[in-house]
């Protein structure tokens, strides 16, 4: 069945409220993942001298964290299925905080290279662990808002990693930031412990082969929404990626103004994320389950990208771009609650998915936006053609969780006459 696993609810749920006190420690732990994937941008120059390599070579480590993540992160998902929670998530974060240790005692590339991928390990395990376990424990009536409220503390963390980076480096050397990640990750383990059940979930049951690693791509709504969140992240990040450039020509932004816009970034994620997950909550109550925004938020993106490139005068430009990353917000926490309720015994592995699809829709849109001389040109064409699509892909898996959910009762209706 390609419908999601939760049922209706009174109208009357919807102003039930999230007690997010039992989830600090996973939410703080989110933060921490977002702030590790810009963390070493910043650090770059610094780190290249230090160690008496190029910028280019030590970049080495930012993809490092990034492909390896990307890789991993569905295999691992599957562990976390297979063996619960509790132990995924305690094996991540311990190994996440000796990961940067070891970045922080890095003497050589080679070193700081082989910690950074290990870091990508450890938040390719607990990562989607983390999703998992908000999906399983909370209320079909607060799902969203949790998800919502998850993924803007993953938004906080990358919005405050590049400011972070430098200021540790600029107060005490760029080995400061890595430190300070182990610390705080030192902190979490210890609630980890306390606020993560023994029990918890039954893990499912099944192997751990490549069938089992690939199993959300045979569910019909699974599957098709990997692909649209690959084409939604072609359009997003792949355009995000030269947003930079783009406004820089157009209105010869400084690097500290740039810097200020990526504020805006992070309050666009945010805003998106935690309305996302409060306008799930309130179709959900009112009987729908199909995730009737999907469509929504590749139209807005559709808009952010158009007014960012070709607003007339900067304040439409960067009403472009908040309306651009409200969408992204909305979007992914949208897509997260899918990944956690189409199909339960796979929600880690169908997360994990989630982030891979659009580590690759990324790079694909990247790559397609570099193929023009004019990147201006570029950016608009391949974020506003792209967001179209995600938009259309979006309607038809909302169209068929919707039919998935109406033909639910008709086959229950269907065993209890047989029975």
């Amino acid at each position: 069945m390609d419908s999601p696993s939760s049922t209706s609810v009174p109208p009357a749920a919807a102003t039930a409220r999230f007690r997010w006190g039992p989830y600090t420690s996973v939410f703080v732990l989110l933060f921490l993942f977002g702030t590790e994937t810009f963390l070493v941008s910043p650090l770059l120059p610094t780190i290249a001298s230090d160690l008496a390599i190029s910028e280019s070579a030590a970049a080495y480590s930012v993809t490092a964290y990034v492909l390896v993540y990307a890789v991993c992160a569905p295999f691992l998902g599957l562990v976390s299925d297979r063996v619960g929670r509790r132990r995924t998530l305690l094996l991540g974060s311990v190994l996440f905080l000796l990961s940067n240790v070891a970045a922080a005692m890095s003497d050589g590339l080679t070193f700081l290279v082989v910690s950074r991928a290990l870091a990508g390990v450890a938040a390719a395990a607990a990562g989607p662990a983390i999703w998992a376990h908000i999906s399983e424990t909370t209320e079909d009536t607060v799902r969203g808002r949790a998800l919502g409220l998850g993924m803007a503390f993953f938004s906080c963390g990358q919005v405050l990693g590049v400011p972070l980076g430098s200021f540790l480096a600029g107060a005490a050397g760029w080995r400061a930031a890595f430190w300070a990640m182990a610390i705080g990750t030192l902190l979490v383990v210890p609630m980890l412990l306390r606020q993560i059940p023994a029990g918890g979930a039954q893990p499912a049951s099944g192997g751990l082969g490549a069938r089992a690693v690939f199993a959300a791509w045979g569910h019909g709504a699974l599957r098709k929404s990997l692909l649209v969140n690959t084409a939604f992240n072609a359009a997003n990040l792949g355009a995000y990626t030269f947003m930079g450039v783009v406004l820089a020509e157009r209105f010869d932004l400084s690097v500290t103004a740039l810097g200020l816009v990526g504020i805006l970034v992070g309050i666009g994620s945010i805003v998106g994320s935690t309305a996302g997950g409060r306008l799930g909550d309130r179709a959900r109550a009112q009987g729908r389950a199909d995730l009737p925004l999907l469509a929504v938020w590749g139209l807005l993106l559709a808009v952010g990208i158009a007014l960012t490139v070709w607003g007339p005068g900067l304040i439409l430009a960067l009403l472009g771009v908040m309306i651009w990353f409200v969408a992204s917000g909305g979007f992914v926490t949208d897509q997260q609650t899918l990944a956690g309720t189409a199909a339960p015994e796979l929600r880690a592995t169908s997360s994990a998915w989630l982030t891979s699809t659009m580590y690759a829709g990324t790079g694909v849109g990247a790559w397609a936006v570099g193929l023009f001389s004019d990147l201006t040109l570029g950016t608009a064409v391949i974020g506003v053609a792209l967001a179209v699509v995600a938009a259309l892909g979006g309607a038809m898996v909302s169209a068929q969780l919707r039919r998935g959910a109406e033909r639910a009762p008709r086959a229950e209706a269907m065993g209890a006459d047989s029975a």
